[in-house]
């Protein structure tokens, strides 16, 4: 169960992305977390959403600790119903894959796809589940606006079949599921953790094990782009010298800026030269 609302938040005032664009990103860093926190130890799972319409790649990464970054190729979609006002996703991420990388820190991280069924992203990680990991689950997750279209709610959450789970049981789980609200109605509810756990569960008993914080961190640091940039041919860096004489270097993932001066290239030319 995941009350990804503050993340959202944060990745929309990095990338400043408008409506649809920010409900695809959000739902995407929503899948990626639930995911992550299914992992043990000190992995990472990285979700491409590759789409060939109107959003682009979405592309998010999150560790084991409720850490999350990610962004979306396109961020200025924003398309609405008339009527309803309700942001559209899934016409606008058209026909493509959902993949998923799981980085255990071995250096042979393990890829698994499937197609997108839906572009809605949930729908899109239930099927990933049962076709890739074999193992029959549920996830809903949404992200609702306000009027200002800023996000006003996130979150989601993922139910998995157990070994030693009895038919009965399983029955039990998968008519609540089928007969809860839409999660949408869930998120919008005044406590919506609690309101997904009571749609869930029902008047079966449950324990909560722990509880952990989410947030929208990006890794990302000068030091890592002045790697990037020591990586690039003594030519290459030379002429951005000569010509430049200065480099600046965006993150993807979060927006953050990196200026590198003449002294810096300097070294940088410096120290590959040696």
């Amino acid at each position: 169960m995941l009350d990804s609302t503050q993340t959202v938040r944060d990745a929309q005032e990095a990338h400043q992305t408008l409506s649809s664009s920010t409900v695809a990103l959000g739902r995407t860093l929503i899948a990626t977390q639930i995911l992550a926190a299914n992992q043990k130890g000190d992995s990472k799972i990285t979700v491409k959403v590759i789409g060939d319409s109107s959003f682009g790649h979405i592309i998010c990464v999150a560790d084991t600790h409720g850490h999350v970054k990610g962004y979306i190729q396109n961020p200025g979609v924003d398309i609405k119903k008339t009527a309803t006002g309700e942001v559209l996703v899934g016409p606008f991420m058209g026909s493509g894959h959902f993949i998923v990388i799981t980085d255990y820190g071995t250096g042979q991280p393990y890829q698994s796809m499937t197609p997108l069924i839906s572009g809605e992203i949930g729908e899109d990680l239930t099927y990933y589940l049962t076709e890739s990991e074999q193992t029959p689950s549920a996830a809903g997750l949404n992200v609702l606006l306000d009027d200002q279209d800023k996000v006003k709610v996130a979150g989601g959450f993922m139910v998995q079949v157990l070994p030693g789970a009895t038919e009965e049981e399983i029955s039990a789980m998968e008519k609540r599921i089928q007969n809860m609200p839409a999660i949408s109605t869930l998120l919008a509810s005044e406590d919506h953790i609690e309101a997904l756990l009571a749609a869930i569960y029902g008047d079966q008993a449950y324990k909560r094990l722990a509880e952990e914080p989410l947030s929208f961190q990006c890794d990302c640091s000068k030091e890592r782009f002045t790697h990037a940039l020591a990586s690039l041919p003594l030519s290459e860096l030379e002429t951005i010298r000569d010509e430049d004489q200065k480099a600046d270097i965006t993150c993807q993932f979060c927006g953050k800026s990196y200026h590198f001066d003449l002294a810096d290239l300097e070294d940088i030319i410096r120290e590959q030269d040696a």
